[in-house]
């Protein structure tokens, strides 16, 4: 059985002193054994080791903040946040195992990435919710993929990462924010500028990710996002990223979609994270909101490697260039996207969520969509595959 021990229990050891009993101070080296299960009161200041600890340490208040502060980041086993007004860190704070959110946010700055949250190796958390989360910067080291438990002051806005390797570190923080004027971050990210004029970017959040492996990026949206103003369809929606070199949004791609207007998430294609100041969720610009509809020829596809109807070949796409294709299937699913189309679907899946990435799909009828952007055309119409 767990041997409970209190913060005054704690006073007894040298290495801490209090001040003024508002503040529990650590200038020496401690150790919490894996039998112990520490609770803060007060507020912590670390100037000492305080990073080889197994057990329990929880943060526990019901009236106001605690913070976290020293010049040495303290690193806990397992630990648990229930403090009603946010336990404040102005040093970071580790995780090497379980971190459950309980109630009260961990909050951290907003302008600057040096201090985060951060949960290394195997760790995981428990309990996040729109009252339980990172309000500012949360971190993952030695991961490939990990779900950052963010969001703003009142609503849990997660990002997903899955990199190629391992991570030796990475952070993500979500903003509220129209990125044409973050205040937080005192930037200016032109929503007008832009590497296709066809392409739309929120003016309502986005999030800033530090990495340097590449990775795949999900973005959810929720009633608050207002993706209906990016895209006509779910499958208009994309990642979009303020490239550092170019400067200006740059498109991301859409690996995977799911949901629909009012909640929902968008899977970007591999990007490396350091190239972007920021992301968000992008679609198509407002203007696609004049274009005329039309029915197109349905066609019929056997792709069987015989050299006839192998692929899919839509009449009048050499007159514009710049288009995107969507292809559904009955259920409504996406089963395959790409912009600039000129005749590679061969009935195989490109997206991530329909079946297994570069599979064949299997014989029925799809539907589809394509918008000529040089024409101001979107036609639609039906596709027969036959395997």
């Amino acid at each position: 059985m767990r041997c409970l021990i209190t913060i005054l229990l704690l006073f007894l050891n040298w290495s801490f002193q209090l001040f003024s009993q508002e503040a529990l101070h650590n200038y020496g080296n401690i150790q919490i054994h894996e039998t112990a299960m520490v609770g803060f009161h007060l507020d912590l200041v670390n100037d000492g080791t305080f990073d080889r600890n197994m057990g329990l340490v929880g943060f526990y208040s019901d009236l106001g903040q605690l913070t976290v502060s020293g010049a040495f980041t303290p690193i806990f086993f397992d630990t648990e946040i229930a403090v009603e007004n946010g336990l404040v860190l102005q040093t970071s704070l580790g995780v090497n195992n379980n971190g459950n959110l309980i109630t009260g946010d961990i909050i951290t700055p907003r302008s600057q990435s040096g201090i985060y949250s951060n949960f290394f190796d195997n760790s995981f958390y428990t309990g996040e919710s729109g009252v339980s989360k990172v309000y500012g910067y949360a971190a993952m080291t030695n991961k490939d993929s990990f779900v950052f438990p963010v969001g703003d002051d009142q609503r849990l806005r997660p990002l997903t990462i899955q990199s190629t390797t391992i991570n030796s570190l990475a952070k993500c923080a979500y903003f509220f924010e129209d990125p044409n004027n973050s205040k937080t971050l005192n930037a200016i990210y032109n929503t007008g500028k832009k590497s296709s004029e066809y392409m739309s970017v929120s003016n309502k959040e986005f999030w800033r990710l530090e990495g340097d492996v590449p990775s795949y990026v999900t973005l959810s949206w929720d009633g608050y996002s207002n993706v209906g103003a990016l895209g006509e369809f779910v499958s208009d929606l994309k990642v979009v990223g303020w490239n550092k070199s170019e400067n200006q949004w740059v498109n991301l791609g859409n690996t995977a979609v799911e949901g629909g207007l009012d909640y929902g998430s968008v899977t970007s294609g591999l990007f490396i994270p350091n190239d972007y100041d920021i992301i968000t969720i992008g679609g198509n610009d407002d203007m696609l909101e004049t274009f005329d509809t039309i029915e197109l020829d349905n066609y019929y596809m056997t792709p069987n490697g015989d050299g006839q109807n192998d692929v899919l070949t839509i009449e009048g796409i050499e007159k514009s260039p710049n288009n995107s294709l969507q292809i559904f299937n009955r259920y409504g699913v996406l089963v395959y996207t790409m912009d600039n189309y000129n005749g590679q679907f061969n009935g195989y899946s490109n997206m991530e969520n329909a079946i297994e990435r570069d599979s064949g799909l299997e014989t029925g009828i799809y539907f589809y969509i394509i918008t000529l952007n040089d024409l101001r055309r979107k036609h639609q119409g039906y596709l027969y595959i036959s395997n």
